[in-house]
């Protein structure tokens, strides 16, 4: 029977319920549900046998839920011994709110449903989720309907009508997670993207991936087809495609078509499973083949369309086939003029979709991605006019007059056509954009069609019914949309964009689009309500290269990139993104009642042995995350004992007699005994253990990914206490697990009894993350503070602040401290307030902003997370300060700081596994080197700086603030300056919108003015004599612009208006490390001694400017009127105003000054000679030594004075290897097989032990497996290796 609920839930209006049959069992339960695959929830599970008997295949995960702890924890071990644990969980709840994010469980199946009601299980539930709960002796089947409101995405356009519109109204801006999942990162940037297509439908997603090493692109591919379900991520199945387009295409060359070669309907797709293989049609729910389509090989295109197949068939050879690489880089000129279109006639080939009969044949010329269809009508372009045909029968019905294109077609592009109602719209390329008659074919109208891609297809979307274009191809474009009748070509609505901020992107994909909004991915993935004319922007999260992103199914799918803009901030792995909740607010308060709770061991006695300079009591040893122990291997390095344990393991904690592991899919932390290796206790959690607990006084405390910290007894594993870090328990599917919505890494930082973590997965996403510390012994919480969106000192968006490719860390990591600050990833953080000090970014220079590392507060930090285990080609550690983002900034930190893929350091010298410093740019290949050097940033040059003089590496920046905004207000800028240059920038605040630059040039002083992207000069007709100049620019309320000169007016003007916006870039001295303010290029950097600045939100007088020129002292009084005032007395950057805007001050010196000091930006050394070793002028590091090791380094340790490191055989050179792919040499194909293999644990393990003096090789061992990511330890005289296998090994501790 059917019933009616008498509520109402997000865009369920009815609720379908219907009594069934009791099945046998709950298994039989979950095979007749119609539930093909995805997340179950079993509600009441006390039975673990039961449970996972409900995962009937690896299509499924399943989590059972009970309100008994004691039940929880025995069918956690019962499950764990049976090896079952982890795609089978079990997790303790309160017996009525379901522990999940809305929209996320596929099947409920309960005994009894208990207190959990009908509305909540519906909240939880899929669209189209079933819930099976049985009372009174019979099931009842709960079906929820999918919304209305929210649509698939069948085709690369949307649908087969060419335009990529979603009928989706839930689709927002993200706020939320809904999932991710793996990969990590695609394979590479400087080639072709590892994402081929993706399409949606029937509550799942398909997608075409490379899954091949990330290591190196030049490995071989392994291409899959992959489902996931759409609303959870849970991975259903994956089919093997053949052999695809060769990995080493370049970057942002598509091929386009690409995307075109898998559709969806309902519980069909179509797709070819290779490159010239036939197009098959698979079974959406299981990935088995049910047919192939006879005659549809060399498929290039596919549209269905109300039953009938469309294929695009090429009869010769492709276009591609002879494609390799030529070039390093460089390939990417190639594209556009030698591997073109051919123009050749291909075959339009219709079949009947459900019988595989071939209907008819069609044969022309076909330009790429122009084949729609809708309706009764097939269009494409035929090279020079568009061609329309019956879809039926493949009759012509018309041919329009000659429509333009561009004159070569690379296959990152292609003409654009839309069928929308009565109208077919063109866009060739070429500039322009026509509208046709659909009947007739005649041209309605002829417009101008904005540049909107750059390497990839243009943009022609018909949203709100008009057809819209705006300029995006490049930064530089205004972005300003146009909306046009699509029957007339006339204007209806032009609006700009209505935020200030930088527009990189040189787009590789096309913009998509939903009901409400515009979707054009400019920099991140913006979202542009048309009906309000507003941007929503999110340069925090991007889609992947040649598709974008995906809206369908009221979630924005954002796949795997491989770029390296915003690196601390920008989400990584395939992220589904979901906007705000309509149904859940997170309160503003955080209650803290239930979130601690006390375990039986709470008020029994620990044994609080401390742990010794012998120990490794935390992730990598202590919490600077050195890597080092000062003890020194004894005897050596048999192997002692080894454990086995199974599964992926963590790195190591060991204290005294017990080694700490966890085996982090099973979500369990075991201790072993450190001298025979027998396991002595288990804990497990609620979801992974990524990483080691920390050792403090007898107690471990740790993190897991289901939201909580844990503080156990170490000496038997007895529950202390649990705090709920997570603001709620919500859970969500991260990386193909169950996992809360703010996770917490497993090492915690332990200082004087005190634990800090971080809990949340980005920022910007479900109200930030939050910086906890609990007091270890009770685990009373003694702080939390909230890191979101919100800018920490001005209050504002946090957006403002990026600079470029530049931003502040948003993203989670392990936490580290000096003793003094707590850093993650590259922030620093207060220990006692936590507040986050010296925010990024310091410049919108890549070079400038990786430069930044000289100073206090080095530390090692990983700018792409410490657990990144992938070898990423844009990724690696730093000892340092800063790192910088974009194509043009990800290798920049490695030239000034010691970096590499891992790192160890003691309290002099930093060792490591980095780039040959040669590589240290933009590269496909890449080798490695084993080196050594000082843990102090070496002298260099300022970064690019230009003028005419090269520069010390010093920076002086303040960020944008509010109580710094110059909006509609005169402003005066007042210092003192010793140039030892001709020219340079003196001061600089904003960029080319808005700003103001004091500079100089031929020591000739100008001030410069930009009010709304107007810019207005003015300059003296003298230059500044040698010594002390006394300088300040006015720009005043009526907007007159003065330049004074020790004391006298030197130049004034009329500027075009006073400053519109707060600029989006901070002040700078001595250098304009964003985009710059006037006409000077960016940098432009000055040398010489500053004094005395001051800027003002006043007009200062004539007279007042002649009394601080002859009396610098008597000035500062006027600091109190300042909004900037600065005396560089001391050597730093603060601020003596009441304004508080501090700045940053990095590698400055400090000279004899105007009055008291003064900051010095020295000269640099010439060209080559800065930094010692330079290593061909790509890095400034001096090393002490460097040496090729035949391994990629995946475990490192520091003992006494001996270097360990492990990992998997190197065989391949790359320079050699790409070498002969460009020869087309078949045989390399070999060695890099080979290599593949190695990489994968084939060939076993190496282990290598290395002086530290001189670099020289002591030993080397033989591992039967590969180290897990950074799974060395030293402890007790030995080395201890967690290995990938599932092991943990002891090796050395005795006399030979």
């Amino acid at each position: 029977m059917v019933m009616k609920i008498n509520h109402l839930l997000p865009f369920l209006p009815l609720l379908g319920a219907t009594i069934l049959a009791a099945p046998v069992s709950l298994e039989d339960a979950v095979r007749n549900s119609g539930v093909k695959g995805g997340l179950i929830v079993q509600l009441g599970a006390v039975d673990p046998v039961l449970t996972a008997s409900l995962r009937l295949d690896n299509r499924y995960l399943v989590q059972g839920l009970s309100a008994d702890a004691s039940a929880v924890e025995k069918a956690r071990s019962a499950l764990r011994a049976k090896g079952l644990y982890g795609a089978v969980s079990v997790e303790q709840f309160d017996g009525r709110t379901l522990p999940y994010i809305e929209n996320f469980v596929n099947l409920i199946v309960a005994e009894e449903a208990a207190g959990v009601s009908d509305e909540e299980m519906l909240r939880v539930l899929t669209p189209e989720g079933v819930a099976l709960v049985r009372r009174d002796g019979a099931w009842k089947k709960t079906v929820k309907p999918r919304p209305k409101e929210i649509d698939d995405w069948t085709h690369y356009f949307h649908n087969p009508s060419g335009n990529a519109v979603a009928r989706d109204k839930v689709v927002g801006p993200p706020r939320r997670m809904q999932w991710v999942g793996s990969p990590r990162w695609s394979r590479h940037h400087d080639r072709m993207a590892s994402m081929s297509a993706l399409v949606s439908g029937g509550g799942r997603v398909f997608y075409i991936m490379d899954e091949g090493s990330r290591v190196s692109i030049q490995l071989p591919s392994d291409w899959q087809l992959i489902a996931r379900d759409a609303f959870n991520g849970t991975v259903l199945w994956k089919r093997p495609i053949s052999k695809w387009h060769s990995q080493l295409w370049p970057l942002k060359s598509g091929p386009s078509q690409l995307a075109r070669r898998l559709v969806v309907d309902g519980e069909k797709i179509f797709v070819t499973r290779s490159i010239t293989g036939p197009v098959e049609h698979v079974d959406a729910a299981t990935g088995e083949t049910r047919g192939v389509f006879k005659g549809s090989e060399k498929a290039e295109e596919i549209i269905h369309h109300e039953g009938i197949l469309f294929t695009l068939i090429r009869e010769g050879q492709s276009e591609l086939k002879d494609y390799v690489p030529k070039h390093n880089v460089g390939d990417q000129a190639r594209v556009r003029t030698e591997f073109v279109w051919n123009a050749q006639p291909r075959s339009i080939r219709a079949y009947g979709a459900g019988s595989g009969d071939l209907l008819w044949e069609k044969k022309d010329k076909i330009s790429p991605l122009s084949l729609s269809v809708a309706g009764e009508v097939l269009v494409y372009h035929d090279g020079e006019n568009v061609i329309c045909l019956d879809r039926k029968t493949g009759d012509q019905r018309w041919s329009s007059e000659k429509a333009g294109r561009r004159t070569l077609i690379p296959f990152n592009f292609a003409p654009r056509l839309v069928i929308y109602g009565d109208v077919v719209l063109y866009a060739g390329g070429d500039n322009k954009m026509q509208g046709y008659d659909l009947a007739s074919g005649k041209r309605l109208w002829e417009a101008t069609h904005d540049p909107s891609g750059y390497q990839s297809p243009q943009d022609l979307l018909v949203v709100g019914g008009l057809v819209w274009s705006a300029p995006l191809t490049s930064g530089g474009h205004s972005g300003v949309y146009t909306g046009r009748d699509p029957r007339t070509g006339e204007v209806k609505k032009q609006f700009p964009p209505n935020v200030k901020t930088y527009w990189f992107h040189h787009r590789c994909y096309i913009a998509k689009a939903t009901e409400r909004f515009l979707i054009p991915s400019r920099t991140g993935i913006e979202f542009v309500d048309f009906d309000k004319e507003d941007w929503d922007i999110n340069h925090w999260v991007r889609g992947g290269c040649l598709y974008g992103v995906m809206p369908a199914n009221g979630l924005t799918y954002a796949p795997p990139h491989n770029c390296a803009c915003y690196p601390e901030a920008k989400l990584y792995g395939f992220n589904a993104l979901a906007p705000a909740s309509t149904t859940f607010q997170l309160p503003g308060k955080i209650s803290d009642e239930g979130r601690l709770s006390k375990g039986p061991a709470f008020n029994e006695p620990v044994n609080e042995v401390v742990a010794g300079e012998g120990d490794w009591p935390t992730f990598r040893g202590n919490v600077q995350r050195s890597g080092a122990s000062g003890q020194a291997l004894v005897g050596n390095l048999d192997e002692s004992w080894k454990a086995q344990l199974g599964g992926r393991l963590s790195a190591l904690t060991i204290v005294k007699d017990q080694v700490y592991v966890a085996q982090i899919d099973q979500h369990t932390l075991h201790a072993l005994s450190s001298v025979s290796g027998e396991k002595r206790w288990s804990y497990t959690t609620g979801a992974r253990i990524d990483s080691p607990p920390t050792y403090w006084k007898g107690r471990l405390v740790f993190g897991s990914a289901d939201g909580s910290v844990y503080c156990l007894r170490a000496q038997d594993g007895s529950l202390i206490w649990k705090f709920r870090a997570a603001p709620v328990d919500r859970r969500l599917m991260s990386f193909e697990q169950i996992e809360s919505v703010w996770p917490v890494h497993g090492t915690v930082l332990v200082e004087d009894g005190v634990a800090s973590f971080v809990a949340g997965r980005s920022t910007f996403l479900d109200h930030g993350l939050r910086f906890i510390q609990l007091e270890v012994k009770s685990g009373k919480k003694l702080m939390e503070r909230v890191m979101d969106h919100r800018d920490p000192e001005t209050g504002g968006d946090i957006q403002d602040r990026l600079q470029t490719l530049q931003m502040q860390v948003g993203l989670p990591d392990i936490l580290s401290s000096d003793g003094e600050y707590t850093y993650l990833r590259s922030q620093k953080i207060d220990k006692k307030s936590g507040d986050r000090l010296e925010v990024g970014p310091i410049s919108g220079n890549a070079a400038a902003q990786g430069g930044a590392q000289k100073g206090k507060g080095s530390h090692l930090f990983a700018p792409m997370g410490f657990l990144d285990d992938t070898y990423f080609h844009r990724a690696y550690w730093v000892f340092g300060k800063n790192f910088a983002g974009g194509h043009n900034g990800y290798y920049q930190a490695g030239k000034y700081a010691p970096a590499g893929r891992m790192i160890v350091f003691n309290k002099d010298k930093v060792y490591g596994f980095g780039r040959d410093p040669k590589y240290l740019r933009w590269t496909t290949t890449i080798e490695h080197q084993l080196f050594g050097a000082s843990r102090e940033a070496p002298d260099a040059p300022a970064p690019g700086a230009r003028g005419g003089q090269s520069r010390s590496n010093a920076l002086v920046a303040f960020q944008p603030r509010e109580s710094m905004n110059p909006t509609g207000k005169p402003v005066t800028v007042e210092l003192w300056v010793f140039p030892d240059g001709p020219g340079g920038v003196v001061l600089a605040h904003g960029g080319p919108l808005n700003g103001y630059a004091l500079t100089l040039k031929k020591r000739v002083p100008s001030f410069q003015v930009r009010a709304d992207e107007k810019l207005t000069v003015i300059s003296a007709e003298k230059p500044l004599k040698k010594g002390w100049s006394h300088l300040v620019a006015v720009l005043g309320e009526d907007k007159s612009m003065k330049l004074y000169l020790n004391g006298e007016l030197a130049a004034e003007g009329q500027a075009t208006g006073l400053l519109t916006k707060l600029p989006a870039q901070g002040l700078d001295l001595a250098m304009d490390s964003g985009s710059s303010v006037g006409q000077y290029k960016t940098e432009f950097a000055f040398t010489g001694l500053l004094d005395e600045l001051r800027v003002s939100f006043r007009e200062v007088g004539a007279e007042e400017i002649r009394k601080n020129h002859a009396d610098p002292l008597m000035a500062r009084k006027s600091n109190k009127e300042a909004v900037l005032a600065c005396s560089f007395d001391t050597p730093s950057a603060k601020d003596e105003s009441q304004g508080g805007n501090h700045g940053a001050l990095s590698g400055v010196e400090v000279g004899k000054g105007r009055q008291g000091k003064a900051i010095w930006f020295r000269k640099g050394p010439k060209k080559g000679k800065a930094g010692g070793n330079q290593r061909g002028g790509n890095s400034y590091v001096q090393r002490d030594w460097d040496r090729q090791v035949p391994l990629f380094a995946q475990g490192m340790v520091l003992a006494g004075d001996t270097l360990l490191v492990a990992g998997p055989p190197d065989i391949m050179d790359e320079e050699y290897t790409f070498e002969r792919i460009m020869e087309k040499d078949k045989e390399i194909n070999k060695v890099l097989e080979r290599q593949d293999a190695a990489l994968k644990g084939a060939a076993g393990g190496k282990l290598l032990s290395v002086s530290v003096s001189s670099g020289e090789q002591n030993q080397e061992l033989k591992l039967d497996a590969l180290p897990v990511w950074d799974g060395m330890a030293v402890a007790d005289g030995s080395l201890f290796v967690a290995t990938k296998d599932g092991k943990v090994h002891r090796f050395g501790g005795k006399q030979d």
